[in-house]
């Protein structure tokens, strides 16, 4: 089994800053791509940012210059460093991990639990 738990979601004001962490545990060989996305009560899950395992990176637009993904494979841990927050920018954020589980040849896809960020004055 892989777990995935999110923390750092919370309330910030508009212009204030996060940062989120997501830790993989189990029974884990490699982890390719990693990502997070966030999904709002009217709207469909969507790709905030992605890193793969030779740390290239992809943002969606409306984060561009303002969070930053990063990884810690040691760690089996992936970050967004949020800054400059907007209301709009409210939502459950999930974290996404491509993983090779021992003993599995294909990698399969694992989600977290989602944390939620309110901003709001």
């Amino acid at each position: 089994q892989v777990h995935l738990v999110e923390s750092g979601g919370g309330l910030v004001q508009p212009g204030g800053s996060l940062r989120l962490s997501c830790v993989a545990s189990g029974n884990i060989l490699r982890i390719f791509k990693m990502a997070w996305y966030r999904q709002t009560p009217e709207a469909q899950r969507e790709l905030v940012a992605m890193i793969d395992s030779d740390e290239s990176t992809n943002y969606a637009d409306f984060v561009k210059g303002r969070f930053t993904i990063s990884r810690d494979d040691a760690q089996k841990t992936v970050f967004l460093q949020m800054n400059d927050l907007q209301p709009e920018d409210t939502a459950v954020y999930y974290c996404y991990m491509q993983i090779r589980r021992i003993g599995v040849f294909d990698p399969r896809n694992h989600w977290g639990q989602g944390t939620q960020v309110t901003v709001s004055s």
